[in-house]
């Protein structure tokens, strides 16, 4: 079952590693958060309607958890990928990327202030060595690059304190489906972006893409909306419930290595540094899923929403 499980947030992550190169070719046309805006605009769309089909109007009530679900929606939906596509207007994808790879240590940090749960030594443990590979393919082994980062690092150390806060919040949606979860939190996170992007147009930080330009970057669009925001967010909501936070966001750790792999195929040549880095960072990630795999035996049944390994509605997941 877990091995199942696995193959949700490795879907995801895996789309996220390819879109960052997308999103900063579509940044060329249209700015940053009037994309973003766009982006999700389009995918609310998609993801209420297959709500609607596979439960009903039912499902869009709150349920009386209408503060929590605004709230991760803002600092989720709205706060990473607003932050995100910022961040790439000041640095490159794969060192934006770099900062994904962060994800696993801030989820596990936000899982201790917000529950007071302390990390598994050996789940930090290899995160941390995760992070190290992941280290070594981006900066070929040299730390030096990382102080360049600026405004664009800055801006992604609060997009992934953002995605870990979301991350967080998910694993305690047991009760609801992860289609139910992310369409909420995607609708009330795309009304905050809606919201900032009339401000900005309003007061001239940035202006309203004309036709020409979202016609320029409809491929674009279309991968970052039906895969970027729609089937990779429901597939990791799913994993996060599967897995539980904590170890689904181990596989955050790949993003970079996607990202770097992507620009191998647009004709980057590695150094050998790099492909040791990718090794560790895989090698880390298959020791995380054997190794909570022999603490935690396979349950029948549902568990609790704090449990990390919480079974998720089946119905969920075939809507994708």
């Amino acid at each position: 079952m877990r091995s199942r499980a696995a193959a949700y947030p490795l879907l995801a992550v895996l789309s996220w590693g390819a879109m960052f190169p997308i999103l900063a070719s579509a940044l060329t046309r249209v700015d940053a958060l009037n994309l973003t805006t766009t982006r999700y605009l389009l995918a609310a769309v998609i993801l209420v309607g297959i709500l609607l089909l596979r439960e009903g109007a039912g499902a869009l009530r709150l349920g009386g958890r209408a503060v929590e679900v605004v709230v991760l929606g803002v600092v989720g939906f709205a706060g990473f990928n607003v932050l995100t596509s910022l961040a790439l207007e000041h640095a490159a994808p794969q060192q934006i990327a770099l900062f994904v790879a962060t994800t696993p240590v801030i989820t596990q940090l936000v899982r201790w202030a917000r529950d007071g749960v302390r990390p598994k030594p050996l789940l930090l443990a290899l995160s941390l060595v995760a992070l190290l590979g992941v280290g070594l393919v981006i900066t070929r082994g040299s730390l030096a690059g990382l102080g360049q980062f600026g405004l664009g690092g800055l801006m992604m150390i609060g997009a992934v304190l953002g995605w870990g806060i979301y991350t967080h919040g998910a694993s305690r949606f047991g009760d609801w489906s992860p289609l139910r979860f992310t369409t909420l939190t995607a609708l009330a996170g795309t009304a905050a972006m809606l919201a900032a992007s009339v401000l900005a147009d309003g007061i001239g930080w940035q202006h309203a893409p004309v036709a020409a330009d979202l016609v320029a970057v409809a491929p674009q669009l279309a991968y970052v909306v039906i895969l970027g925001a729609v089937v990779a967010v429901l597939a990791w909501n799913t994993g996060v419930q599967r897995l539980g936070a904590a170890n689904a966001a181990l596989f955050m750790n790949l993003v970079p290595v996607t990202t770097f792999a992507v620009q191998i195929a647009r004709g980057y040549r590695p150094e050998p540094v790099e492909l040791v880095g990718a090794a560790i960072t895989i090698a880390a990630l298959v020791a995380a899923n054997l190794a909570t795999r022999a603490r935690v035996p396979s349950q029948p049944g549902p568990t609790a929403v704090t449990d990390p390994v919480a079974v998720v509605d089946p119905v969920a997941v075939a809507a994708r």
